[in-house]
């Protein structure tokens, strides 16, 4: 007596015809079909393992990404619209770029103003657009001097700088009453 195989018992223990279909070939043909969607089921939550790990800094919600996926199909679905538009490495690339221009920009004289943050350059003494003093001029060539110099670079005037003196601090301007602003309105004769 022949012992049956494994096959042959698996065969023998499943109800015939799943789904109602009773033909050994559709059967089997509605198998691989089941076959093959799951292992792209579990390739898609692989999948989306690897996008989360590659776009979301924090382990949790990485985690949370994947938990989502095995819901089938229609959690890559979700993920793939929730997901960031951005990879981690191209966001590290685009700042680093962004510190290198800024960095070109220096360089070639390209600053800001401290105040109001509008374009101004290397010499400027004050600001054109928010009119803030940024520097002093030098009291006997008239060059820039930032306010720790002690003399001037350009023609060597000593500035009688004495770093333990601290300046006054600056009053601020007061707004006032637009009471007391006003101009008189003119006068009827005139109208």
């Amino acid at each position: 007596m022949a012992v049956p195989g494994l096959y042959t018992l698996f065969i023998m223990m499943v109800p015939a015809g799943i789904f109602g279909i009773h033909n050994h070939t559709a059967n089997l043909a509605i198998d691989a079909a089941l076959v093959v969607l799951g292992i792209i089921w579990l390739s898609l939550v692989y999948w989306t393992f690897a996008d989360a790990r590659r776009r979301i800094g924090d382990r949790v919600l990485v985690a949370c990404a994947v938990v989502t996926a095995f819901f089938p199909f229609l959690g890559t679905i979700i993920y793939m619209i929730v997901r960031p538009p951005e990879y981690l490495d191209d966001v590290r690339e685009r700042e680093l770029e962004i510190q290198a221009a800024e960095a070109r920009l220096s360089q070639i004289g390209m600053h800001t103003c401290p105040y109001c943050d509008q374009q101004v350059e290397r010499d400027f003494l004050r600001c054109p657009h928010c009119l803030r003093k940024l520097k002093e001029p030098c009291s006997s060539c008239g060059k820039p001097l930032a306010g720790d110099w002690k003399i001037c670079p350009y023609c060597e005037h000593d500035r009688g700088f004495d770093p333990t003196v601290t300046s006054p601090p600056r009053r601020r301007r007061t707004r006032r009453d637009p009471q007391e602003t006003m101009v008189a309105p003119p006068p009827p004769d005139m109208i």
